[in-house]
């Protein structure tokens, strides 16, 4: 039998991406991801990856560096106009997640990865790239002044990105082509309504009874 022309590494990220999002990230051993790979040698994802948490790394290192450049374009637009304001802040959150869609190099796949990763009790966030800052937490500082103190106690950023995540999961799971332009349009719209929300009186009577 001829061997694959793809290197082990890129047929084993590629066959972890394919079963963590088909089945979850517990829902899978590292002999079941070896065999997708056609890896006759048991051992060869411990040697490039050592375990689960290397495997899905390198996963999230593949996508991150696309996401991030495209997130810090659109800040540096935000930026450039002077006063950076909450619907372009709010398309640089959701735009480059949802290029995922119609990314045919897992990109979908990564979408359905990552939204299990930050859901857990101790969510795994994407690193900045080498000694740059990442976008997220550039995203969150320009984002911070045009928040009320309030706001920022109800921790809005973060619910945010939960939901524009969580939301383009479940269109990376459906069968149906996304009409990119929509979804992008409509999630950037509720990401501008979540984040400029009024805070209620009664949200703000609990919120002083919380401190």
């Amino acid at each position: 039998m001829s061997r694959s022309p793809i290197p082990a590494r890129t047929r084993l990220i590629e066959a972890g991406e394919r079963l963590f999002a088909e089945r979850g990230i517990d829902g899978v051993s590292l002999r079941e991801i070896s065999r997708e790979a056609g890896s006759r040698n048991v051992m060869a994802l411990q040697h490039h990856f050592k375990d689960r948490d290397g495997l899905l790394n390198a996963i999230l290192d593949k996508h991150l560096v696309r996401v991030e450049q495209r997130r810090h374009v659109l800040l540096d637009a935000a930026e450039a106009s002077g006063e950076p304001t909450l619907p372009a802040l709010a398309a640089a959150l959701v735009d480059p997640w949802a290029q995922c869609l119609v990314d045919d190099d897992g990109g979908r796949r990564y979408l359905q990865i990552f939204v299990e990763l930050v859901n857990r009790p101790r969510p795994v966030l994407p690193p900045s790239l080498g000694d740059d800052v990442g976008s997220l937490e550039r995203w969150r500082a320009l984002v911070d002044p045009l928040l009320t103190p309030e706001q920022r106690r109800l921790h809005r950023r973060y619910a945010a990105m939960l939901y524009v995540t969580t939301e383009l999961a479940r269109w990376a799971r459906s069968a149906n082509a996304p009409d990119l332009p929509l979804v992008s349009a409509s999630l950037t719209d509720l990401v501008v309504a979540m984040l400029s929300a009024p805070v209620s009186a009664a949200t703000a009577a609990a919120l002083e009874s919380h401190r």
